[in-house]
């Protein structure tokens, strides 16, 4: 396993989420909705579309381009066209900043 530091707590607002770059190509989407940080794939699972132009509503995000609506939990798909989920990666808070736990190698993508 291996930890990505993404971003101090005091980076990202309540209610907002940023796309970081790790690894120079993979994107992760960081959310923080009262102060309870998740942390997703930032490309939508249905069609390459980068998911910090979405829309954040009570636990769920939805893609701006076709409107595909995700449990932000589980990352499950709530609403089509997307029928894969969204990975979740484990979030740690540590000195102040927003890691994520992952498995060596690359980054676990869900597209189709």
């Amino acid at each position: 396993m291996r930890r990505i530091d993404l971003a101090g707590i005091d980076e990202i607002a309540d209610g907002e989420m940023k796309l970081i770059v790790v690894d120079g190509t993979d994107q992760v989407l960081l959310i923080n909705q009262g102060g309870e940080f998740t942390a997703t794939q930032g490309i939508c699972s249905h069609e390459y579309f980068e998911l910090d132009k979405g829309f954040l509503t009570a636990g769920t995000l939805t893609c701006a381009l076709h409107l595909s609506r995700f449990d932000l939990s589980s990352g499950e798909p709530i609403d089509p066209p997307a029928e894969l989920p969204l990975e979740v990666y484990p979030v740690v808070i540590e000195n102040g900043r927003v890691l994520i736990e992952v498995p060596d190698g690359p980054l676990p993508l869900s597209e189709e």
